[in-house]
């Protein structure tokens, strides 16, 4: 008895796109079929996008060269696929979901997931994908024998909270210590952020904690992606035909829930030095990395104020257009070269990433790297993950985390009340 012969490298898949009726796909989240953070993808935002589940293959990395690995390999595997798409709109077709870690440095490195279904929605258009080996001969699925698949939701579990890494207080000295640093000349911005562990008494349904992301932030865009899940505000990259998007996001300050309370605040935010600095430098970072692949670069003189329901925050929409020698930069190359901006970093970047090393006392692990999905022809949207949480394989227990720009005015007490509004998109999902 001889030993089979391996798989070759890349594996032929047979990628087949057909249009559905968009009242019969129905809401995306519903067609998850389990509950297991680990089972489900997703890319959503204002109810358009894509969900994935099952695994047609698996692209994983780690270390300095994670990005470029995962597009050379996604590159290879997309040259030999059979495409056959009937849509043909961004998202359509083979896509690849994917995460990275912030740091090189971290052992959760970087995957990308290219799913056996796919369901999406994109202005007035609704598809589904199924991505099979080239020997596989199936139908693709029907949407309500999808939802009639689903497995009943589980019960929403109790939760409690407990310190991270850093508890507040401990935290709050940590930022202490890095504004020193920053009013001696050090650096000029760090952003430092914490995690909280969740302990949940039964497992939780991602396909309900998506849901409740969604309905209470319909403008960010709401992720799931090798168990980490949320619902970012900042988009790092859209690449669209060569046209490239960005939205940056700088300067922080909570919500009070009343109305006119809260627009008086807007309008301290527009005019706060500090947080108007901070996002400048978030805004030179994007700039000054999109430089050498653009031949265009058009941003506005002001930033706008972003209304969320926990937090507002300055906010930039950034657009490019790749130079003729860049054209052929995939959305996940252009990911790469912007990571990390100093709206999760800070400026200098290396200066900023050293010190966050030195003084956060923790694993990012995949908070604040890329997320989002590729496509075939290297087109794609990738967030930067935010407002999100790790879950633990059992869907037991999961991480939250969130972070705060420290310039030279930062208030420690301050920046803690910040990351606590932070959290709260996530901890109010869990509670429901």
């Amino acid at each position: 008895m001889t030993d089979a012969a391996p798989e070759p490298w890349p594996p032929t898949l047979l990628a087949r796109t057909i249009s559905v009726p968009d009242e019969a796909l129905g809401a995306l989240f519903d067609l998850l079929p389990a509950a297991s953070p680990a089972d489900a993808l997703a890319w959503v935002r204002r109810g358009e996008g894509i969900v994935g589940w099952g695994e047609a293959l698996r692209i994983e990395t780690h270390g300095e060269d994670r990005f470029a690995e995962a597009d050379q390999r996604w590159r290879d595997l997309a040259q030999h696929m059979v495409v056959r798409d009937e849509v043909r709109r961004p998202g359509t077709g083979p896509v690849a979901f994917g995460s990275f870690a912030f740091s090189p440095d971290s052992e959760a490195g970087g995957t990308l997931i290219v799913p056996r279904v796919v369901a999406g929605r994109r202005g007035g258009a609704a598809w589904l994908t199924t991505i099979t080996s080239a020997s596989e001969l199936q139908p693709p699925p029907n949407p309500t024998a999808l939802r009639t698949a689903r497995d009943a939701p589980l019960a929403r579990p109790e939760v409690s909270y407990a310190d991270g890494a850093l508890g507040a207080s401990d935290w709050g000295d940590a930022v202490a210590d890095v504004v020193r640093l920053i009013r001696g000349g050090d650096v000029a911005k760090v952003v430092m952020a914490r995690d909280v562990t969740a302990r949940l008494d039964s497992p939780v349904d991602v396909r309900s904690l998506l849901s409740a992301l969604a309905e209470d932030y319909p403008t960010c865009w709401t992720f799931a992606v090798d168990s980490l899940v949320g619902a970012t505000p900042e988009l790092l990259v859209r690449r669209e035909r060569g046209l490239i998007s960005s939205r940056v996001l700088a300067g922080t300050i909570q919500r009070t829930g009343d109305d006119e309370a809260d627009l008086a605040r807007a309008a301290s935010l527009a005019r706060s030095s500090k947080d108007l600095e901070e996002h400048e430098f978030a805004v030179d970072s994007l700039t000054r990395s999109l430089e050498p692949y653009v031949a265009s670069t058009s941003a506005p003189e002001a930033p706008f104020v972003l209304h969320l329901p926990n937090v507002m925050h300055l906010a930039t929409d950034v657009t490019a257009v790749l130079d003729d020698t860049h054209a052929d930069m995939s959305s996940l190359e252009v990911a790469a070269a912007l990571h990390p901006t100093a709206a999760v970093c800070g400026t200098p970047t290396d200066v900023a990433a050293r010190i966050i090393a030195e003084h956060e006392s923790m694993d990012r692990a995949r908070y604040a790297g890329p997320v989002g999905w590729i496509g075939a022809d290297g087109d794609g949207e990738w967030g930067i993950a935010l407002r999100s949480a790790e879950v633990a394989p059992d869907g037991r227990s999961l991480r939250l985390f969130a972070g705060c720009g420290i310039v030279a005015a930062s208030d420690p007490e301050a920046e803690i009340a910040e990351s606590e509004a932070k959290l709260e998109p996530m901890r109010t999902a869990l509670g429901r």
